[in-house]
């Protein structure tokens, strides 16, 4: 049996949404993980020796730092871009699951017009 092309089109529509929300999914989940381990640093470095002498990554190489502030301050900026980009990782994600949501069952409800038992997973 085919199906109309505009089932034929939303249901490549739902497809495409799938695909957008587990690779949104997989990026909060990688800056998420990044920024957890940002902020285990800046904990592990408030046991630190002021005078201490602190490496830094720059690119793939090690570089001695001025001093732990330097670094403090870093790790700081980076630890508040993280939870701004996870933050908006995260509405993303919530807008492309109330839209699968909602597009699951619109589908699910098309498809048993057209006579067709299998509901989209």
């Amino acid at each position: 049996m085919a199906l109309p092309a505009k089932l034929q089109n939303e249901i490549r529509q739902y497809q495409r949404l799938q695909q957008d929300l587990t690779q949104i999914s997989q990026q909060r989940m990688q800056i998420d993980l990044k920024l957890r381990e940002t902020t285990h640093t800046l904990e592990e470095l408030k046991s630190v020796a002021d005078e201490a002498v602190i490496y830094r990554p720059i690119g793939g190489l090690m570089v001695k730092a001025q001093n732990k502030k330097e670094v403090v301050d870093l790790l700081t900026d980076e630890k508040e871009t993280l939870e701004v980009r996870v933050k908006a990782l995260e509405r993303n994600e919530n807008q492309l699951k109330e839209r699968y949501t909602t597009m699951t069952k619109e589908l699910s409800d098309a498809l048993q017009a057209a006579g067709v038992t299998a509901a989209p997973q």
